[in-house]
């Protein structure tokens, strides 16, 4: 049985999962390259000069936005991963739904290195107090227009005024 958004696209069941793992992939991609560039710095930092004068506040910092980088490259990859071992078997939905998944992994795991990484690099220039207080509003904002916004609009409990584009996201 088609779905209504499938029905006004005219596509069935099994384009409409191609398209949805397009977009997801489409996604991905944007978040990779910020990831990517993200982790390769992270992982230079212990070969500087001054990593040996960190503290082992600043050391657990770093660990934790270095780990928080890998996981989240290993969230966006997995959809391009798991797509090779599972082409061309019927599995489309359920990669569909599996990626949407990681996507979302992946954006927490990136908003937790992004945080931690700007309160490393803040606390080393400046002070604990002026990188506790930016991590604090980065992570707001990473959680508000990353996942509280979308989720009140999800809910119906928002919407934009004027906007009159349809959803794809079915």
């Amino acid at each position: 049985m088609k779905s209504e958004m499938a029905q006004q696209r005219n596509e069935s069941e099994q384009e409409r999962a191609d398209r949805n793992f397009v977009e997801l992939l489409q996604g991905a991609r944007v978040a990779v390259t910020g990831v990517q560039v993200l982790f390769a710095f992270l992982l230079t930092v212990p070969f500087s000069s001054g990593f040996s004068r960190l503290d082992q506040a600043d050391r657990w910092l770093y660990y934790v936005a270095l780990v928080s980088a890998a996981v989240a490259s290993i969230c966006y990859i997995a959809p391009t991963a798991q797509h090779r071992v599972l082409f061309r078997q019927g599995r489309k939905e359920t990669l569909v739904r599996r990626s949407n998944l990681y996507g979302i992994l992946g954006a927490l795991a990136l908003a937790v290195s992004m945080t931690t990484s700007t309160m490393f690099v803040i606390d080393y220039l400046f002070q604990a107090t002026l990188a506790w207080i930016t991590a604090g509003a980065l992570a707001a904002l990473a959680m508000w227009t990353w996942f509280g916004q979308p989720g009140l609009t999800r809910n119906g409990q928002s919407s934009d005024e004027g906007s009159s584009v349809s959803s794809s996201e079915d």
